[in-house]
């Protein structure tokens, strides 16, 4: 009897154990916890510590209040000229809503991660096809993906969650569209080189024929110049020639006479054969004849 007496005392000792422990739960620092009761939502608002519920009735659901990274897989876009685009994605966020998280996903991080990609897809899409492949890959991606956040937060709100961050990760051209792009890149910059080549002859021809212009002009002034110091140097000679005619034109006559000579003799060694009768022994003649 006693003996049986006990064993029902443990049993009751061990009964109230679980429903204490079934009666209880604990939010610890970075959780939620969201209790329901038949499908319908009792509380979502529990602080960090120790929470009763009523075992078996009440269900209680725990979430990481935590930032949630999700990556995802590239995806395929056309641009404004009908170009393919592999985009890489990422999307931050957190449960900012829980009543309103758990009515909508479910409480499954996996539907909530689903509808937000396809949510920022959405936003990718229209943003490729309204520009070229040009504007895609060069336009500033700070201002891209603010434009992404500011789009989807309102989709973010319907799921309970708010956008911490959205990032583009990698575009990339399929191979087919890369070669083709790389081709047209390259007859491009071959086309703006031979452009650049012809502008550079054009430009070196209009220097030459500048610089001959210019050489023409400085030869002819430096001709005329060298005329009119000539002409002025002739007129100077003759007019020291006239005053020494003037003076002594018989001595003139014989510096004439003798230029004359000096003139008419090739090169060193020619011999030049006068008669004595000639004019140019004359000068020499007429002293001793004074004398």
């Amino acid at each position: 009897m006693m003996q049986n007496r006990v064993l029902y005392i443990l049993l009751a000792v061990v009964a109230t154990l679980l429903v204490v422990r079934a009666s209880v739960f604990t939010v610890g620092e970075g959780q939620l916890a969201i209790k329901s009761a038949g499908g319908e939502i009792v509380d979502s608002n529990y602080q960090p510590g120790l929470h009763f519920k009523l075992p078996i009735v009440d269900e209680v659901a725990m979430f990481d209040k935590r930032i949630v990274t999700q990556l995802y897989p590239a995806e395929r876009f056309l641009t404004h000229e009908q170009e393919q685009l592999n985009v890489d994605f990422y999307v931050k966020w957190r449960i900012d809503d829980l009543r309103r998280y758990y009515e909508s996903t479910g409480g499954s991080e996996d539907v909530a991660n689903a509808r937000l990609g396809e949510t920022i897809k959405d936003i990718i899409k229209s943003v490729v096809t309204r520009r070229t492949l040009q504007q895609v890959i060069t336009e500033d991606r700070a201002k891209f993906t603010g434009a992404m956040m500011k789009t989807a937060a309102p989709a973010a709100r319907e799921l309970g969650i708010s956008i911490v961050d959205v990032r583009i990760t990698k575009i990339e051209l399929p191979k087919q569209v890369r070669d083709s792009v790389y081709d047209r890149m390259r007859a491009t910059f071959k086309a703006q080189a031979a452009k650049l080549r012809a502008e550079g002859a054009e430009s070196a021809e209009a220097t030459r024929a500048k610089a001959n212009k210019k050489k023409t002009e400085i030869l002819a002034d430096a001709t005329a110049q060298a005329e009119q110091i000539r002409g002025e140097g002739d007129a100077a000679a003759s007019k020291i020639y006239a005053a020494a005619y003037s003076k002594d034109p018989e001595f003139y006559a014989f510096y004439r006479s003798m230029r004359a000579y000096r003139d008419s003799i090739g090169t060193p060694g020619d011999i030049l054969v006068l008669s004595p009768k000639g004019a140019f022994f004359k000068y020499y003649e007429q002293p001793k004849a004074r004398r």
